[in-house]
């Protein structure tokens, strides 16, 4: 069945999620950014494109809205949070894959008040972190949780080896923001970019990974597990380099601006960049008094052919399938509800899982 699906924002990620939606529904893209628009028009020129500043006073966006059955909220997180608002307040059901970085405390009541399901974090991490927990967390006792991801460019260029497959801005804020994880039943809180480690990966070899702040709704939804964590993944010596700029001062208060402008050009994934995606979700407990350990890994590279990066497939093919879980009415529930909720019903996972495999997306489960 065809439904008329409005999403919100084009960039990367958002142009993903309208062109994989508009091969079934009717899609209506929105965005401030022309250029955007023009190259999603470029790829299919049956999604209609309309720009917008979502934040204007002057749009009544329960108006502009009013033709949608359903909403995806693609929009850079610094400006997530009251967008999906304004979604709720529109009356609109919503999937959302903004990554604001406010409480959802207030949006719940609103969302009940006026009817409504948003399902937020719908990208692969967050997001498929979170389905993984939810899961198995119905399956036994979990008591160790942790992952760690990276999108990385595949041509590596000093100084950075690094490209933004998503909002560099999102990327800038994660770099700053502590970092928040569980150890031994205590909620903790640590710098970002704290704690390396070094892993080795099949087919990528060697990674840093440190601390960021990923986990999000996991801290609150599963408050029992003893231990849990997330840390980015970058190349060897980028850490360093973004620990150095921090130290003589260009992410403080007197610079970030600048910084911030350096960054986005030098970071910027152009369309012909090709990038990968790396991942691994480890959830070990007990069952029956006994050890278990469940691992999902995933790695995955861009699609040269249709100009797609990986991490916009990764994060927005997660999305859409929760999109057609919710279009479908597999999803009944009223309010604002992170994924690891849908993650709770094994239907919803493996649909999610099969759909994912469908598209090339393929997570690779081992059970220890």
């Amino acid at each position: 069945m065809s439904y008329k699906i409005a999403v919100l924002g084009a960039g990367m990620v958002g142009r993903t999620i309208a062109l994989e939606l508009a091969k079934t529904h009717s899609v209506t893209s929105f965005d401030l950014n022309q250029q955007n628009l023009e190259i999603l028009n470029r790829k299919n020129n049956s999604i209609q494109t309309v720009p917008i500043n979502l934040l204007d006073a002057s749009v009544h966006l329960k108006e502009t809205l009013s033709f949608a059955d359903l909403v995806v909220n693609a929009v850079p997180g610094f400006m997530g949070y009251r967008v999906l608002e304004l979604v709720i307040k529109a009356g609109k059901n919503s999937v959302d894959i903004s990554f604001f970085p406010e409480s959802i405390t207030a949006l719940q009541q609103l969302a009940i008040e006026h009817n409504v399901c948003s399902i937020m974090d719908c990208g692969v991490a967050p997001g498929m972190s979170n389905l993984i927990l939810g899961r198995y967390n119905q399956e036994f006792k979990v008591l160790n949780f942790k992952f760690y991801v990276g999108g990385l460019p595949i041509v590596r260029e000093k100084p950075f080896e690094y490209k933004a497959p998503f909002s560099p801005i999102d990327v800038i804020e994660e770099y700053m923001r502590p970092a928040r994880l569980r150890v031994n039943g205590e909620n903790k809180t640590e710098p970002a970019l704290s704690e390396m480690e070094t892993l080795n990966f099949d087919g990528i070899g060697t990674l840093d990974g440190f601390n960021t702040d990923g986990l999000r709704s996991i801290l609150d939804s599963f408050p029992d597990i003893p231990n849990m964590s997330e840390k980015t993944l970058r190349y060897p010596g980028h850490v360093e380099l973004i620990k150095t700029l921090k130290a003589i001062g260009f992410f403080g208060p007197a610079h970030i601006e600048a910084t911030s402008k350096v960054l986005i050009n030098s970071w910027k994934l152009n369309e012909t960049d090709e990038d990968l995606t790396v991942m691994k979700v480890v959830v070990e407990g007990t069952k029956d008094n006994h050890p278990i350990t469940i691992v999902y890994d995933l790695l995955d590279y861009s699609d040269t052919k249709n100009q797609l990066s990986s991490m916009s497939r990764t994060t927005g093919l997660t999305c859409t399938a929760v999109a057609e879980l919710a279009l479908a009415k597999q999803i009944n529930l009223k309010g604002v509800y992170p994924p690891e909720k849908i993650g709770e019903n094994k239907e919803n996972f493996d649909f999610i899982i099969n759909y994912l495999k469908e598209r090339n997306v393929h997570w690779i489960k081992q059970v220890k």
